[in-house]
């Protein structure tokens, strides 16, 4: 197992994969440090119930590689890493967060956390205790991480659609959003606030029947959501769900959302390609909160949302624009793009 894993390190260019485990709050962790070669990485820490830890390792690597393709695509002068924490009964989180706080802080900048699936403000208020490299949550910090996801993802969808038929218009349009947190809610509104007809699931009645009474979303149930014929599939919940069942399922001509790692495997983007579904790679058009961390951790600046926005659209209509004038899937244009600029950088040093 253990040449398993070295031999995935090096095939996939990996610096460096950390456990962790803390005998104080029964912390058990992953760190996957991906490429730092402009100095430091970014990347969320995400606290989820994994199967085993062989999935949270798997899940922790992928979420790293996609980080540092998120910023050679964006252009942004760092790498990417994460963490993942398993979620336990007997995990003590305030102290797990702040030794992840002291993990953090060894390495002296190289990584830099931020928040993800089940680390939101609470949690990486416990690991500033500890660290100067993490994403401040109170006003000292960039602020509006989720509105600036959320923008990027709206303008990837626009880019998508002018990529298509040449314009939004956005009253035409129906589209299905999978998962109403943070980021989604606030794609959702967005739509509907641009005339579209939004669709919605999450799998938590209750705040989404919250969004369909104020604003005229209409819910569906999450058993449907890949049934429902639409023009954008926009999945803004969690990655892995395009595999081999769904992708025949699906009835939209765009997927384009806020989640990571959407695709099951590489082999599912081609085949979406095949079916002449438009993918567009989620490290494209989700990389929002991550250019405004970066920005305002690297120069001090919070970049406003607009500009934000705009620089997602443009890198989607840049990948899509590569994607068909060399009549190959958006996903393996967008990753290969990426994997240049990470070569480059490597070798100037």
């Amino acid at each position: 197992m253990t040449f398993e894993l070295l031999d995935q390190l090096a095939r996939d260019g990996f610096e460096e994969i950390v456990a962790l485990h803390d005998r104080r709050s029964g912390l058990r962790a992953f760190l996957a440090l991906h490429d730092s070669t402009p100095g430091r990485a970014f990347g969320g820490i995400r606290r989820w119930s994994y199967y085993d830890e062989a999935s949270a390792l798997r899940d922790c690597m992928r979420l790293a590689r996609a980080m540092t393709y998120k910023c050679a695509l964006a252009k942004l002068p760092a790498g990417g890493a994460k963490m993942v924490l398993l979620d336990r009964p007997e995990l003590d989180l305030e102290q797990g967060y702040r030794f992840l706080g002291g993990v953090v802080e060894r390495l002296a900048g190289r990584y830099y956390a931020g928040p993800d699936v089940g680390t939101n403000s609470e949690e990486l208020a416990r690991v500033a205790e500890r660290t100067r490299f993490v994403t401040d949550p109170g006003p000292e910090g960039p602020g509006e991480l989720a509105e600036s996801t959320a923008a990027g993802v709206v303008a990837g969808i626009a880019a998508a659609l002018r990529h298509l038929d040449g314009s939004e218009d956005w009253p035409r349009r129906t589209i299905v959003v999978q998962g109403l947190g943070e980021v989604g809610s606030r794609v959702a509104l967005a739509l509907r606030g641009w005339g579209a007809r939004v669709l919605a699931s999450d799998l938590d009645s209750e705040r989404a029947e919250g969004l369909v009474r104020s604003a005229g979303i209409e819910r569906i149930d999450p058993s449907a959501e890949f049934d429902t014929p639409c023009d954008v599939f926009s999945p803004c919940a969690l990655g892995g769900i395009l595999h081999d069942l769904s992708v025949l399922r699906l009835r939209a001509r765009i997927v384009a959302g806020a989640a990571n790692n959407v695709l099951a495997s590489p082999a599912h983007g081609e085949q979406l390609h095949e079916r002449g579904v438009l993918y567009v790679p989620d490290f494209a058009i989700n990389s929002g909160a991550l250019i405004r961390g970066a920005r305002f951790h690297l120069d001090g600046v919070r970049e406003p949302i607009e500009r934000i926005a705009a620089r997602v659209g443009s890198v989607v209509a840049d990948v899509l624009a590569q994607s068909k004038a060399q009549g190959l899937s958006p996903a393996r244009v967008a990753e290969r793009e990426a994997e240049m600029v990470v070569e480059r950088r490597r070798s100037e040093r």
